[in-house]
Parts: C-alpha cells; sequence; structure tokens
C-alpha cells in the first residue's frame, strides 16, 4: 500500500467469517487465503479511510474530515445469510453480493463522538466466487472490489442514477488501484 498515513488513524474492525465447507474445493488453502484474514482488512480499510479523508472534496459529513478513529463491521457470510438479510432489510428476493447498513449521519450527537461509526458490510462469499470468475479475476479482487462499494455506501455514497454509478466505480477502482 502507498501511503504510510494509516498509521495516523484508528480502525475498531470487526471481522466475522461464516463456515463454508461447501466452498473449500473452489478456494485452495481456503485459511491461508488473506481475505479471511484480520490484518488484511484492517489495512485495507484504514488505507482507503485515509484516501477518501485527503480527498477534500468528497461529499462527507464534514466532523468525519477532524476525526481520527473509526469503526466498522465486515461479515463475509454465505448466501443463505445474505438472501435472508436482503429480504429483511432491503424487501428484494435472493442473495445479493453486498450489503451495507451505514450509520453515519449529520446529526450533532454524532459529531461529538471520538469515534466515527461507519456501520456494517456485509459480502456473499459464494456471489464472489461466481463473480471472479464470471470477470476472469481473483477472488481477493473481488472481494475488494465488493468491499470498496460497500466501503463507499458506509461513507454515505449512492448511486440513484448512471452518471452517479459511474462516478462511484471509478472511485472504487481509484481505491483498488492505491493498494497496489
Amino acid at each position: 500500500m502507498k501511503n504510510n498515513k494509516i498509521t495516523k488513524l484508528n480502525l475498531d474492525l470487526v471481522l466475522k467469517i461464516s463456515d463454508f465447507p461447501q466452498l473449500s474445493g473452489n478456494l485452495h488453502n481456503l485459511n491461508e487465503n488473506r481475505i479471511f484474514k484480520y490484518s488484511f482488512w484492517e489495512k485495507v480499510f484504514l488505507y482507503w479511510i485515509n484516501v477518501v479523508l485527503e480527498k477534500k472534496n468528497c461529499e462527507l459529513p464534514k466532523f468525519i474530515f477532524e476525526k481520527k478513529s473509526f469503526s466498522l463491521s465486515l461479515e463475509i457470510i454465505n448466501n443463505q445469510e445474505i438472501a435472508f438479510m436482503n429480504q429483511k432489510w432491503m424487501k428484494k428476493k435472493g442473495p445479493t453480493d453486498v450489503l451495507s447498513f451505514p450509520i453515519i449521519s449529520d446529526n450533532n450527537a454524532m459529531n461529538e463522538l471520538t469515534l466515527v461509526e461507519l456501520g456494517d458490510l456485509f459480502i456473499s462469499l459464494e456471489m464472489a466466487l461466481e463473480q471472479s470468475l464470471e470477470y476472469k479475476h481473483s477472488i481477493e479482487r473481488e472481494m475488494l472490489w465488493l468491499a470498496s462499494h460497500g466501503f463507499l455506501h458506509l461513507l454515505g455514497w449512492e448511486h440513484n442514477n448512471e452518471k452517479e454509478l459511474e462516478e462511484m466505480l471509478n472511485f472504487q477502482e481509484y481505491l483498488i488501484s492505491r493498494l497496489d
């Protein structure tokens, strides 16, 4: 990762990973893959937070730029779990690749906290694996793509039209490219 400033920020990351016995044959050395490692995601999210904070033109609540501590949760789950959540919270049937539940607001009470709680991010490993095969890239690349998309939603990004979607997708590419 290109920037050493990530040490100036603190991240309280909760990482939960479901069991995937049905996928063990599809992912070589499942337990050794860094997408299942806390340290990998901690570095990724710290780096992305720093990149976003450096881009002062991001449309985020102003108080975020003054904070040094952030919190979020990432859960890597299966299709059944994400389909249940998709139906319950989004009123959509079937599995999806990523769901985000942001907490950030312009609420003055939130501004006073020393920690910025970003929210919860859920990624379906099964969907990520299918999409990595479809797009002919690694599972790590797909997980980064989905995590970056969800991360931007946690920060308040929306894509209600094609222009907003294109801007968001371009920024996702930018975030991922900065990791190299």
